[in-house]
């Protein structure tokens, strides 16, 4: 019996206790950014993450996929609707009206699995570039560039897909509007 205790809390002591915090300094010490969660800052306030989407309605802003779990990252996961559910239909039918151009991109009508996706593939913010141009005034080309200035590639250059993270996006053309509005420095 003191032998079975002697081992459960050498266990404890290795797995519970020395275990994480060296794993923890490691991930501190070698990638702190990405440890911390990766917080996006402006002006020294956070903002955000860069995982994790965040909704974005003016419509002068590039929008998010949206998410079956309402951007709350304590309860991510999918909505479990079935493709011929009418509650999908509905949710999907609500999303498209959102936008005056048909077909929609279904990155901008369906949620992703975790519903926190903070990425778009290129082809699904390209196609809200009319409306934000439309709304801010800023010309469909700057915007263009600006979207290329943000696609990300493929991880390790062969998994997944080329993809736009929007809050970065989104910060970046708050400061071209303010720059356009301000004048140029």
């Amino acid at each position: 019996m003191w032998k079975t205790f002697r081992v459960y809390i050498f266990l404890f002591v290795i797995t519970g206790l020395i275990y994480p915090l060296v794993i923890t300094g490691l991930a501190q010490l070698l990638f702190k950014e990405k440890a911390k969660g990766s917080i996006i800052y402006k002006d020294g306030k956070p903002v955000g993450s860069e995982l994790i989407a965040q909704p974005f309605v003016s419509r002068g802003l590039f929008w998010s996929r949206p998410s079956a779990v309402d951007y709350n990252p304590l309860s991510s996961g999918g909505s479990n609707l079935a493709p011929t559910n009418p509650e999908l239909y509905r949710q999907v039918s609500q999303r498209v009206k959102l936008f005056n151009e048909k077909p929609v991109s279904s990155y901008l009508v369906f949620a992703s699995g975790s519903g926190l996706d903070p990425h778009l593939p290129p082809s699904a913010v390209y196609f809200q570039v009319k409306r934000i141009s439309k709304e801010t005034g800023l010309p469909e080309e700057e915007l263009k560039k600006l979207i290329e200035k943000h696609t990300e590639g493929r991880t390790l250059g062969i998994m997944g897909q080329e993809r736009v993270n929007i809050l970065k996006l989104n910060m970046e053309l708050l400061k071209l509007m303010e720059i356009s509005t301000h004048g140029r420095p």
